[in-house]
């Protein structure tokens, strides 16, 4: 089968590569119907180094299963499923405790042998616990919502939660990627009334007022700061939901939190020390995020979708075939697209 695979820094090839085959009784193998490129997938076509081996790619996906293990139930041949971006059993004490992520017998699409998702089939390990099936057709025009299940939507919706955003909450959201603006999507959805988008590109934003900003700040660093503290009276907000990575957003994230309040980082960090000194402990500032259960999340936003509520898969403003993936990253690297969806 032909799947994506990166050998370095912006070196993304589509090539043939063996097709998946049933190894455990817990297995099952989908053929991908959709699957995208992430923002997180644009820091290692940054910085990677070169590798002979390769890496294969993608860790969001939708498909078809085509064959199940002699241990998985739940979902057979012919179902339209959707994976998290992270396997796991569904059945450990973490992941009872709604911590996937942690799940010791799960891990990532990709290495050690699993496939990625962005290729024309996927053996999934666990398949019990992570597929979660989909109620509707193949063609149906709610795949792109649905496929945001796999990452963006529930990392949104998990910066949120961990934020402890409510309708008494002021919510600040620092990106205006895919993340950023889903972000919006789920503080809206938990009732926050004023949520201030700090994002520059002015299509992006534009969205985000779609999803439920009241507000955007398109200044950074010590403008866009002080513009947040203007629009809140001095104060700032309840919750930061910071959807970059760098430094320089958590930095933004400090100096717009309000007294009290939380700062929940989802963003994959690029940087190993967190500036957090005397005053913003003084301040009673929480530090919380972390990566996403996109598993504990997926069957509680699922209704929404499909009852038309919300429409996360907006945030997807392009589609290429699986040989033009190579020009999905450079179209997100380069600022041209959102987020690429890719058709197998």
């Amino acid at each position: 089968m032909r799947a994506t695979v990166m050998y370095g820094a912006g070196d993304v090839r589509v090539e043939d590569v063996p097709d998946p085959k049933i190894q455990n009784p817990t297995d099952a193998i989908v053929r991908v119907v959709l699957a995208c490129v992430c923002g997180s997938d644009l820091w290692p076509y940054a910085s990677m180094p070169a590798s002979e081996q390769g890496r294969r790619m993608g860790h969001e996906f939708l498909g078809i299963v085509e064959e199940t293990g002699s241990e998985v139930s739940g979902v057979k041949a012919g179902d339209l499923v959707v994976a998290p971006f992270l396997w796991a059993d569904n059945t450990c004490v973490f992941c009872k405790e709604g911590l996937h992520v942690a799940c010791p017998h799960g891990g990532q699409w990709g290495p050690n042998g699993v496939d990625g998702g962005q290729g024309e089939a996927v053996r999934v390990p666990q398949a019990q616990g992570t597929l979660v099936k989909l109620p509707v057709a193949e063609d149906s025009a709610l795949l792109p919502s649905l496929l945001s299940l796999s990452d963006v939507l529930c990392t949104g919706h998990h910066s949120a939660i961990k934020a402890g955003v409510d309708p008494r909450t002021t919510v600040t959201v620092i990106g205006d990627g895919a993340v950023g603006l889903s972000a919006v999507l789920a503080a809206r959805r938990l009732g926050a009334e004023r949520i201030i988008l700090m994002g520059r590109h002015k299509d992006r934003t534009d969205l985000g007022v779609e999803f439920g900003a009241t507000e955007v700040v398109a200044e950074r660093g010590e403008e866009g700061i002080a513009r947040v503290r203007e629009l809140t009276g001095g104060m700032g907000t309840h919750a930061v939901l910071e959807c970059v990575g760098a430094l320089s957003a958590l930095q933004m994230g400090l100096g717009v939190v309000r007294p009290g309040g939380a700062i929940s980082r989802v963003g994959v960090p690029q940087y190993g020390e967190i500036p957090f000194g005397f005053m913003d402990f003084a301040k009673n500032v929480t530090l919380t995020g972390g990566v996403a259960p996109a598993r504990a999340y997926m069957e509680e936003l699922l209704p929404d979708i499909l009852e038309g509520k919300i429409e996360p898969g907006r945030v997807f403003d392009r589609t290429v075939d699986l040989d033009h993936t190579p020009d999905a990253y450079r179209a997100m690297a380069d600022r041209e697209a959102l987020k690429v969806l890719v058709k197998p």
